[in-house]
């Protein structure tokens, strides 16, 4: 069976009505965690492309950027989005739901906030609507005011990122401590380190842009020093 088969079935079980609640605590042990974790993007992105009135082909091609789908799968993956779509539940839920499963983990939060991200911008345009609906999910996710700028300053093109943002630190910030966290972000964006916490491995493509920036705010900040 493969993991669009246990998708499916997953958002079958929701659409009979079975709820969030009993689907999601079946899926709380490796590897069936990957599978709620791909459900979150999938019904996430979903309803994230409600926000600002339709889903365009960059998006789909941009969730195909972040799950790589064979063929043979196609169809199954298609169904899945248009369950998620359809599903009367509302996107706070699921964010909810996904936020108590990972609440020991809260790096897989910021990997899904990030494919969030990746998939809003697909179209060159950060809707108003987005914007809010992310920072709702960030809020649900716990994920910090400054995490959240962060990742807004990476993706959204309407300003250079500022290189303190991007890192979570200040310029007041001394720079051994920025030099921490800067290591800690690179050791967390490894793709070692991102399987551990039961990514789908098609997600972690995405990290290879977060390298990019973090590395890159850490040049500029250290040559600036």
């Amino acid at each position: 069976m493969t993991i669009w088969n246990r998708i499916t079935e997953a958002l079958a079980a929701l659409t009979s009505g079975e709820g969030l609640s009993a689907v999601f605590d079946k899926l709380r042990s490796p590897p069936e965690r990957s599978v709620a974790f791909t459900i979150a993007v999938i019904a996430l992105s979903a309803k994230m492309a409600k926000a600002d009135g339709l889903v365009t082909r960059d998006e789909v091609t941009a969730f195909r950027e972040v799950f790589q789908i064979a063929q043979a799968d196609e169809a199954g993956a298609a169904r899945v989005f248009n369950m998620a779509r359809t599903d009367v539940a509302g996107f706070e839920e699921y964010a909810t739901r996904i936020s108590g499963m990972f609440s020991d983990d809260t790096s897989a939060l910021s990997d899904l906030m990030e494919g969030l991200f990746h998939i809003a911008m697909a179209d060159g345009v950060y809707h108003p609507n987005e914007d809010a609906f992310l920072e709702r999910v960030a809020e649900i996710f716990g994920v910090s005011e400054a995490e959240f700028r962060s990742l807004r300053s990476r993706f959204v093109p309407d300003a250079a990122p500022d290189p303190y943002t991007v890192l979570g630190v200040t310029p007041d910030t001394p720079m051994d401590e920025i030099r921490k966290v800067w290591r800690k972000m690179v050791r967390a964006t490894h793709p070692d380190s991102m399987m551990a916490r039961g990514v789908p491995e098609e997600a972690i493509k995405l990290a290879e842009k977060r390298m990019v920036d973090i590395n890159r705010a850490w040049e500029e900040i250290n040559g600036a020093a």
